[in-house]
């Protein structure tokens, strides 16, 4: 295995999150090309960071010694590894940014090393925020030299970057940080809707907590946000709740459940249902508010008549 670093990297996977990964890895010159299941979000990104525009996938990723996915789900993410192994060069990386299974992390591993090519599972936390900062927390499971080849790739997209051990256990991690993610949520959401329920003042409520021991990152940002009914400003709902299954399946293989996990997909798939899937997960506000006042939840659809 060549042990020169990486730096010929194709982001596929434009989204969210995708497009600004792709942004701080050009100002760091390790940009090769981009990929999207949509060609139209990669040619409006090669235009504006005037990239080359490769004639096929065989030229783009037989190039690069770098692949670097961040898609939505595990079927999404199978399908793509499928159409890149004809293309990539043995002794070539793909590091995946997906929230995906252990399971489908361990299986794409495999796939790949029958064909010469290295997997790294890398699940990202910190959000559009972090990934347009280039403040991303970055967990990853994998070879530890493949991680060391990756150093500079990991360093232009985040500024936590942790190697957890074999691959699948940076899945692992982010399935822990998810579950951590939900039981804030619910703390913060049911105690600002228990707040507004007291008749205080909820802004000096967030301010005079977040000083204290119930400080948090959601309380501080999403909570000014809830106050003013504001939910389009970050990781979508639905997202969560796919991957609060991921963290229900991860579990099943340990022969073990958390109700914090069950009680959290039971309230997200509610809000999903109702219409309101794209919103920021502090949308769970939502449904505190209608708990407290025994309301039923209405539809994302009935806000708007």
């Amino acid at each position: 295995m060549s042990l020169d670093k990486l730096n010929q990297v194709v982001v596929y996977g434009l989204g969210a999150m995708g497009r600004p990964m792709a942004r701080n890895l050009h100002k760091q010159n390790l940009l090769l090309g981009v990929k999207n299941r949509t060609r139209g979000k990669a040619q409006a990104m090669e235009k504006e960071l005037n990239l080359t525009s490769f004639e096929n996938d065989a030229v783009l990723f037989g190039t690069a010694d770098c692949v670097l996915t961040c898609v939505s789900a595990d079927n999404d993410l199978k399908a793509i590894i499928s159409n890149l192994i004809p293309h990539m060069k043995p002794g070539s990386v793909v590091i995946d940014c997906s929230t995906v299974s252990p399971q489908t992390a361990q299986s794409i591993s495999d796939d790949l090393a029958a064909n010469g090519i290295v997997f790294l599972d890398a699940p990202v936390s910190g959000g559009v925020e972090g990934a347009k900062k280039g403040s991303l927390s970055i967990m990853v499971g994998g070879d530890r030299q493949t991680y060391k080849r990756a150093a500079d790739i990991f360093s232009a997209i985040g500024s936590q970057i942790t190697h957890m051990g074999k691959v699948g256990q940076g899945q692992a991690t982010k399935a822990v940080n998810q579950v951590m993610v939900a039981g804030v949520a619910q703390a913060v959401c049911s105690s600002l809707a228990m707040a507004e329920q007291c008749k205080l003042d909820v802004k000096k409520v967030v301010e005079v907590l977040s000083a204290g021991a119930a400080g948090n990152w959601f309380l501080e940002n999403r909570g000014q946000t809830m106050i003013k009914d504001e939910f389009n400003i970050g990781f979508k709902l639905d997202l969560l709740l796919k991957d609060l299954h991921i963290c229900q399946s991860t579990l099943n293989t340990m022969d073990a459940s958390l109700p914090l996990v069950q009680a959290s997909i039971e309230d997200y798939k509610r809000l999903s249902e109702a219409g309101y899937g794209d919103e920021d997960i502090s949308a769970l506000i939502r449904l505190k508010r209608c708990e407290l006042n025994h309301e039923d939840l209405p539809r994302e659809s009935d806000n708007d008549a």
